[in-house]
């Protein structure tokens, strides 16, 4: 009873029919506690097996399955499909990401509880708190950090539940406002073409590379996916003829979308196998996509209407074509066909190509391909230790900055504060900022002066360690903490035999399979795939004997991999001895 008081007291909008359904009073709620990655407590209120509240600090919040049920509970604001997969990763949502419908943002203050939609479903995704007023949203030129976000469709409080989709709700838009909008959103976009990819929302929201602050690419894509939403519907009732006149007077745009459908399904009706899975996304378009190419023709992403091929796997994966998984995190992987789809077996290869000869070029060109070391770079977050130190540049928490940035920084600071010690400039002075951000309680009375590279040193560890890998053809991702080596380790096994495991060759672009392969040909030893223990939806090859020798030469000489990132190399066997 007393929950049904608060629960209407925080939410007069719901009716008493509705409280009633949302907390009856003849079924028991389950109440568990919780505690968040900051170590605060909350409290999950559950019934049916599904969270429905959740409070912190005493103040009550619904959740997502709530939501579903009384979509209109909170003011919405929507953002683009990709972005949810930031959103369930602790972002908050920032207001470039945040999509300004022809009516206009709902009203509301600072510090109100919203919702956060995807475009065109009105089914809520996501659970924050408005940071600033709508009027300052818009006086801020839709800059800067918009909503904290508490909790999202796929986080885990939502996994305590059924871990049910969202369902899809209509938009509140009249049909004339509709086609009005999608109007406009064709000026902007130049009539770009309509992407065969299915609109519907619920199917859209695991694209997983969109950065929040890249907001250049975020609006585009956004003006792409509404437009995507909007005029899919007129574009499916078009008739064969007006399909024949469309195709007469292609765009560069419209002529790339059909190149990379074309090499798509030649790629998965003549060169990939079922063996071959899981492919890496990457492997899949530069083995075997390009070399499905027609003479004359190069594939580019960039060109096509889908932007990134990310999104281009996404529209073929809610045809239900194949299925993409990301193994590891940033690197995603192909791990199902149905190579009975009809598109599949309606696709006739082109002329110049045969089924044989293409599956033969497959063949060699796994042999063939070359594979490209990934760019790694170093990068370092502002601590909330840190923030005093690089405030005065214009930094915040969480800023990513690299190791020149950083020691410019420090340069900087030390100078305009006249730090610098005057009889030895090896020497920087320690004010009350260095003390607090670089030194131990324990040193804090004993070291008034810092060489120069200690005092460079000392921040750098105190920093979050990131680092930004980019893979060959694709955009660059930011992870948290340091990257993980390639591990090689040798393991015993019955009978006083020795296997070689292999673990992490997934971050660095490596497919698995295809190490295990080349190995098994290289050492002609039998070679398998296992899942990586303590490591979710990653593997390990592991392959009979010491076979670290051909390893090593395989990573250093053939795959130019830096010997930084490989750890185990020394417990190769010793020439003479018997491997």
């Amino acid at each position: 009873r007393k929950l049904r008081s608060d629960v209407a007291a925080a939410f007069p909008t719901l009716s008493t029919e509705q409280l009633a359904e949302l907390i009856p009073s003849k079924e028991e709620l389950n109440v568990i506690k919780i505690y968040s990655h900051k170590g605060e407590a909350v409290t999950v209120y559950m019934n049916h097996r599904n969270p429905i509240l959740f409070e912190v600090e005493k103040v009550l919040y619904p959740t997502v399955y709530t939501l579903w049920i009384y979509p209109d509970l909170l003011p919405a604001f929507a953002t683009w499909p990709p972005v949810l997969q930031k959103l369930a990763g602790g972002a908050d949502l920032m207001l470039p990401g945040v999509v300004v419908p022809s009516s206009g943002l709902p009203r509301v203050q600072r510090g109100t509880l919203c919702a956060v939609t995807l475009l065109g479903n009105r089914a809520p995704v996501a659970v924050g708190v408005a940071t600033m007023s709508t009027e300052e949203m818009l006086a801020a030129g839709m800059k800067g950090k918009g909503f904290a976000v508490l909790h999202t469709h796929l986080d885990h409080l939502w996994e305590y539940g059924d871990k049910s989709s969202p369902p899809t709700l209509a938009p509140l838009v009249t049909d004339s406002a509709a086609k009005e909008s999608s109007g406009e959103e064709e000026e902007l976009q130049g009539k770009e073409p309509v992407s065969s990819c299915s609109p519907e929302p619920e199917q859209l929201v695991d694209i997983r590379d969109l950065s929040l602050k890249d907001t250049d690419r975020a609006e585009l894509l956004g003006q792409e996916e509404l437009h995507e939403n909007r005029a899919a519907e007129p574009a499916e009732d078009g008739s064969t003829e007006d399909q024949q006149e469309a195709e007469d007077s292609r765009t560069p745009q419209e002529q790339m979308d059909a190149l990379f459908n074309q090499c798509f399904f030649h790629a998965l009706k003549c060169k990939v196998k079922k063996s071959d899975l899981p492919l890496l996304t990457s492997t899949f378009l530069g083995s075997h996509m390009f070399s499905c190419c027609p003479a004359g023709k190069q594939l580019d992403i960039k060109k096509s209407s889908y932007k990134k091929f990310s999104k281009f796997l996404q529209c073929m994966q809610h045809q239900k074509i194949l299925q993409v998984k990301e193994l590891s995190k940033g690197v995603e992987s192909i791990v199902e066909v149905d190579w009975k789809h009809p598109d599949i077996k309606a696709f006739a290869v082109p002329e110049g190509f045969s089924s044989a000869s293409a599956a033969q070029d497959s063949k060699s060109e796994d042999r063939e391909q070359v594979y490209h070391a990934p760019e790694i770079i170093p990068l370092y977050g502002v601590s909330t230790k840190m923030i005093p130190l690089f405030q005065e540049s214009g930094h915040r928490k969480g800023s990513i900055l690299s190791s020149s940035e950083v020691r410019n920084i420090i340069i900087n600071y030390v100078k305009s504060n006249e730090l610098v010690d005057e009889t030895n400039k090896n020497f920087v002075k320690v004010n009350a900022i260095l003390c607090d951000c670089l030194l131990d309680k324990s040193e804090q009375e004993e070291i008034s002066h810092l060489k120069w590279d200690e005092l460079l040193s000392r921040c750098l560890e105190r920093l979050q360690p990131l680092h930004q890998v980019t893979f060959f053809g694709q955009e660059p991702v930011v992870r948290k903490g340091n990257i993980e080596p390639i591990d090689i380790s040798i393991a015993q096994r019955s009978s006083n035999k020795k296997v070689t495991i292999i673990k992490n060759l997934e971050l660095y672009g490596l497919d698995p399979q295809c190490v295990a392969n080349t190995l098994q040909q290289k050492v002609q030893a039998s070679a398998t795939i296992t899942p990586a223990p303590g490591a979710k939806d990653r593997v390990q090859v592991q392959i009979q004997g010491n076979q670290i020798h051909h390893l090593a030469k395989m990573l250093l000489e053939e795959y130019q991999l830096p010997r930084k990132y490989i750890q185990g190399l020394e417990k190769a066997p010793k020439l003479g001895q018997k491997k």
